[in-house]
């Protein structure tokens, strides 16, 4: 009871890419606490920008990083200089040619991890719970998601005793494997404890992938029918 999957983990390979892109056949455990240190130090470093998800790719002796935000403009800096700097910083550290992609987020009101990060901003100002969690879930829905749920835990309104408070608009498929789900996690450091703050958001259902795969088997029938 309560074995609850992550639902980014459980979409993998089916709708979902994964965050980190590379193969080695030795030292894979240095470049897995590399890519672990290099994403929390970014997403700290850039605070500020509204940074979604950091995707690291490694071709060759090279290194990639796509970067997803809501601000972009913070992250390049007038004429990129801060993200020559980011870059030039990267690459003294890890002794990689680095590259540096930015992606905007073009409706971050629709992305969890943002939306949970906003929240959670909102709670450090000492906003009311409720409040940020209500406002967040209208403005998801105006923006056109299927289904929105927001989870806080920790010490609400400073409380003694700690406890769970959530809101669910609309559908939240977390079975569906087609289902397009959005999840984000964030903390609130309060002056009265960690607060914790998980979001989840449904986009619609994906197809594409089913498409293509029924294309697939099509042309290959016809070949086989061909050949015969």
């Amino acid at each position: 009871m309560g074995q609850k999957v992550h639902p980014y983990g459980f979409r993998l390979g089916i709708n979902k890419p994964w965050k980190s892109r590379w193969f080695v056949e030795r030292g894979y455990d240095k470049l897995l606490v590399e890519d672990v240190k290099l994403k929390a130090e970014l997403r700290e470093k850039l605070k500020a920008a509204g940074v979604s998800s950091v995707e690291v790719e490694r071709p060759g002796n090279k290194l990639r990083l796509i970067i997803r935000t809501a601000r972009p403009g913070i992250i390049i800096g007038r004429k990129g200089a801060e993200i020559d700097k980011l870059k030039a910083d990267i690459q003294k550290r890890t002794s990689r040619e680095v590259f540096i992609d930015i992606l905007e987020v073009n409706k971050p009101e629709l992305d969890a991890q943002l939306v949970s990060e906003n929240i959670a901003l909102q709670l450090e100002k000492r906003v009311s719970f409720r409040r940020a969690m209500r406002k967040s879930v209208d403005s998801a829905l105006r923006f056109g998601c299927k289904g929105i749920k927001v989870r806080v835990s920790g010490r609400l309104n400073g409380n003694e005793i700690a406890r769970s408070e959530w809101y669910l608009q609309g559908r939240l498929p977390l079975h569906t494997l087609r289902a397009d789900i959005d999840y984000g996690f964030s903390e609130a450091h309060t002056t009265y404890g960690i607060i914790g703050v998980k979001t989840w958001v449904y986009r619609g259902d994906i197809y594409e992938q089913r498409k293509r795969r029924d294309q697939g088997a099509s042309t290959t029938a016809t070949a086989g029918a061909f050949q015969a």
